[in-house]
């Protein structure tokens, strides 16, 4: 069952865009990941806690690109057209059950990044989404995540530069966006 899931995941669309972030097409998510990469729109929610700490997944083992690794609460990729908060609305409740209200968009990071495993590469037009939760910790899909946790952000960025291996590699430059959005506002 997980690999049909994982399956279907990998068949739906998400929106390429150029390097303004302008949209100019569409691919499925597998086509999207083939090195050398697509440029394409993505999210990355964070979710504090009301005493400011973060709430982080482990992705599970099943994840086509960077599985087992520590990341940002949730992540993914808008249909195209479709609105980048309600696209994190849903995904948060498909992989962590969870519902937040009042995610708001702290920026944007662009990145690449090859999985080590060889055959995916992320190339993203990622909105860095924000918002507060208390501070239970959610009841995860196992076939998504196989773990959360609460951290510390300055924590958090001080374990990232000793161990980057452990996380994935959007989550430094997903968190120091966050991390300035948060004291400008």
């Amino acid at each position: 069952m997980t690999t049909e899931i994982r399956s279907d995941r990998e068949s739906l669309l998400v929106e390429l865009v150029d390097e303004h972030g302008r949209a100019i097409g569409a691919r499925s998510v597998a086509e999207a990941h083939r090195p050398p990469g697509q440029l394409h729109r993505a999210f990355s929610v964070l979710l504090y806690d009301a005493s400011g700490r973060i709430l982080l997944q482990r992705r599970a083992a099943v994840k086509t690109r960077f599985p087992q690794r520590l990341s940002n609460t949730c992540c993914g990729h808008p249909a195209p057209g479709q609105d980048v908060i309600t696209a994190a609305t849903i995904r948060l409740m498909e992989e962590l059950n969870l519902t937040a209200t009042e995610l708001t968009e702290a920026g944007i990071y662009h990145y690449r990044a090859a999985d080590p495993r060889g055959a995916q590469v992320e190339h993203e037009w990622d909105h860095v989404l924000v918002g507060v939760i208390p501070a239970d910790l959610p009841r995860p899909n196992p076939a998504e995540v196989s773990e959360c946790a609460w951290a510390d952000p300055a924590e958090l960025l001080g374990r990232i530069s000793t161990a980057p291996d452990s996380y994935t590699p959007w989550l430094h430059g997903v968190l120091e966006i966050a991390t300035h959005a948060t004291y400008l506002t």
